[in-house]
């Protein structure tokens, strides 16, 4: 859990982390996706974000090992808002990905807030 959020979606989109350009762009998607897992009821409760790629995933969940699946909902999330894929095929696959994590997440946060 101590690996950059940034390059590890970068990681995901097939982007080297040396390779910049795209980063700002990059990091407005993850935020925007940190803001949708926040009313998911995921990690702080007053949110998160991200400015560059010293911010790493332990500081979103600290201890959470049952929300692993954050990493690749984020990534797939980003993925439809920065490259979305062009077949319709692929999209609607990726789109019921999505909407199964979010329920499982959503689902997870609300039986850790039980217990």
């Amino acid at each position: 859990m101590n690996e950059s959020i940034l390059i590890s979606i970068k990681a995901q989109l097939g982007i080297q982390e040396e390779y910049t350009a795209f980063d700002q762009q990059l990091i407005m998607h993850i935020n925007s996706v940190f803001m949708v897992l926040k009313q998911l009821g995921v990690g702080p409760t007053a949110g998160f974000t991200i400015s560059d790629k010293t911010s790493v995933w332990h500081d979103f969940l600290p201890s959470d090992k049952n929300l692993e699946a954050t990493k690749s909902y984020v990534g797939m999330r980003v993925r439809m808002l920065f490259d979305p894929p062009t077949t319709s095929i692929v999209a609607e696959s990726m789109n019921r990905m999505i909407n199964e994590f979010e329920w499982r997440l959503n689902s997870e946060a609300e039986s850790e807030e039980v217990t």
